[in-house]
């Protein structure tokens, strides 16, 4: 059960997806699932995915954190200082946003529904 405020999920930039997948599965031994011709997911110890080929597309790795009550950790992230750069938006399985720290990095909230 994902926990409140906790590290959840981590998205890397896929570039060519067959290779990516290629190399962590013969390096690694991971396995993925694919979510359409632009997403793949592994669960390796942390659920994560590669993602390419689209407007979404990530340029570099973005830690996810969970929410329970996406809007109230919203504004709590907002409260705390942090620069909203992408409002909740829905995706296949649930609800996200990003944000930005006050040192700049990039990371992301999302919840179920």
């Amino acid at each position: 059960m994902p926990k409140d405020g906790h590290v959840n999920y981590v998205e890397l930039p896929g570039g060519d997806l067959a290779a990516v997948k290629g190399f962590y599965g013969q390096a690694f031994g991971w396995t993925f699932t694919d979510y359409g011709p632009s997403y793949a997911g592994f669960n390796e110890g942390l659920d994560g995915g590669f993602h390419t080929g689209d407007a979404d597309a990530i340029s570099k790795p973005l830690v996810i954190l969970y929410a329970t009550d996406l809007g109230a950790m919203e504004a709590k992230v907002k409260a705390a200082g942090g620069v909203i750069t992408r409002a909740i938006f829905e995706f296949p399985g649930g609800r996200r946003f990003h944000f930005t720290d006050p040192a700049g990095n990039e990371l992301a909230v999302w919840s179920e529904g």
